[in-house]
């Protein structure tokens, strides 16, 4: 009876190697392919991934490029009359300088949104007429509008602070001895 039930189990177990044999020799395959792949990959080590590790040090700075770009081209609240939305001379000033003179591929004005969508219009339609009598080379430039204000600070307070600066910033003194331990140029 022991005989009988090893040489169940032994037909059994014969039956379900025969049966995946064919799986195992597909996966063996691609086994040896995969372990070929990474022997040439840790052999070119690190040439693949350097292109890759160069753009992921290289684009925080580009979102940090952009969002200075994207801060210098709004058109913010100080550059509409108040009410009606349209441009004041500086306003007209920075929207010609951002359709002439910046880089072809930052020239976006991005315009601040209004109290109302009215003034919203308004600003955007002031900013198109704007742009329609400036002489342009290439692609007129896209008006966007954004919710995201530029950090500002009054102008009085910024002198205040430069003023106060100034004041107690130490006069410049050349070194009583020179580097040698000669009598330095003071005396």
């Amino acid at each position: 009876m022991k005989i009988t039930i090893r040489r169940r189990s032994l037909a059994i177990a014969a039956l379900m190697l025969g049966a995946s044999c064919g799986t195992v020799s597909a996966d063996w395959h691609q086994f040896w392919h995969q372990a070929n792949v990474d022997y040439h990959r840790g052999n070119a080590w690190p040439d693949p991934f350097n292109e890759a590790d160069a753009i992921n040090v290289v684009q925080p700075f580009e979102v940090m490029k952009h969002n200075g770009w994207r801060m210098h081209n709004t058109i913010g609240h100080d550059l509409f009359r108040q009410g009606d939305g349209a441009l004041s001379a500086s306003g007209n000033n920075r929207v010609c300088w951002i359709a002439t003179q910046a880089p072809e591929s930052r020239r976006t004005v991005y315009v601040l949104r209004g109290k109302s969508p009215e003034e919203t219009n308004a600003r955007v339609a002031s900013v198109r007429q704007t742009l329609a009598s400036v002489h342009m080379v290439g692609p007129p430039p896209q008006v966007i509008v954004t919710e995201k204000e530029q950090p500002t600070a009054p102008g009085a307070w910024a002198v205040r602070i430069q003023r106060d600066w100034m004041e107690v910033l130490p006069k410049p003194k050349l070194p009583e001895r020179s580097a040698q331990g000669d009598a330095g140029a003071a005396e």
